[in-house]
């Protein structure tokens, strides 16, 4: 520190002198330069020697036709540095920064609304809590509402479901299989929950709906002796769908979102078939009907044997 109060009273020194003075001391120093750096090429420069330079560079523009010591590559790696410590520096300081953290007694009052109030949304939700003092945008609420933790008694209640009206329960769905000219096929099927028996299955290339509901006809042709048909939120079953489900005094079940364990026994269908893509490709047509595959499955056979029985 000494030193760099030194340099600094003897640069206000030397501008008082006279130029001709000034050019015969830096040629003097110059040439002690020359020799010092001849016996050591590579000299030890402290903090202040450092800095005094960062500074130099900022403020004179031919600062590098005067640095012998090091190269001028070394001064701007210094800055750098520099720079790097003063933002380091800057980040440990612990300011908070963003918005405020949601209080954990309203996180809770907000898991506490979705538990007890199902069919509340956000709007009504961020309502309640304007009302009892708690100011809070309906984004964050939303937000929050996705992390609340489920209920372990819904589930359990749509297996008590499953258990007891296992006899008046059918199940849809889809499966894609790939064909062998690159194209996809998708295979339908209805699977009843009693004997695990396919009651109606077929291939299309494009499900529409109306191909839906004529699968549901033939699917159904009398009297319907399921009380409940259950199916996830694929769009391919939209309101027509449901419509002709309703049509044939069935009670369409809708599952869960991200929920294929909810289909029972059509999920394990779905998940174990895999078709042998040649065969299937050859029966692409719509009058594909399988009528060996209508029979009962026993809880032990595979899926995927009574699919594969219909290459024989």
């Amino acid at each position: 520190m000494f030193r760099f109060v030194w340099l600094f009273f003897g640069m206000l020194v030397r501008l008082l002198r006279g130029r001709q003075s000034l050019l015969l001391e830096n040629l003097a120093l110059r040439q002690q330069l020359v020799a010092l750096k001849r016996r050591h090429p590579r000299p030890s420069l402290g903090l202040f020697d450092k800095l005094f330079w960062v500074v130099a560079r900022r403020v004179w523009s031919a600062w590098k036709q005067s640095l012998i010591i090091v190269t001028p590559e070394t001064v701007v790696r210094w800055h750098r540095s520099g720079f790097r410590m003063y933002w380091r520096l800057i980040s440990r300081v612990r300011t908070q920064v963003g918005r405020k953290q949601t209080p954990r007694e309203v996180r809770e009052l907000i898991f506490r609304m979705v538990a007890e109030n199902p069919t509340w949304g956000a709007p009504r939700i961020h309502g309640e809590l304007l009302m009892l003092g708690f100011d809070l945008s309906e984004r964050t609420i939303s937000r929050w509402m996705k992390r609340a933790p489920k209920d372990p008694d819904r589930a359990k209640h749509w297996l008590a479901f499953l258990r007891n009206h296992r006899e008046a329960i059918a199940a849809m769905d889809f499966f894609t299989v790939p064909t062998i000219t690159f194209g996809v096929l998708y295979c339908f099927f209805v699977i009843s929950h009693d004997r695990r028996r396919i009651l109606h299955v077929n291939v299309t290339k494009h499900p529409r709906s109306a191909w839906i509901i004529q699968q549901l006809r033939e699917a159904f042709p009398l009297e319907a002796s399921h009380k409940y048909l259950i199916f996830d939120r694929d769009q391919k079953f939209g309101f027509e769908v449901i419509a002709a489900v309703k049509a044939t005094r069935i009670i369409p079940k809708r599952t869960s979102f991200r929920s294929p364990w909810q289909k029972d026994y059509a999920s394990h269908c779905t998940s174990w078939v895999r078709c042998d893509t040649t065969s299937l490709a050859k029966r692409r047509c719509d009058s594909f009907t399988p009528w060996a595959f209508r029979g009962g499955l026993s809880p032990g056979c595979s899926y995927r044997q009574s699919f594969l029985s219909l290459q024989a």
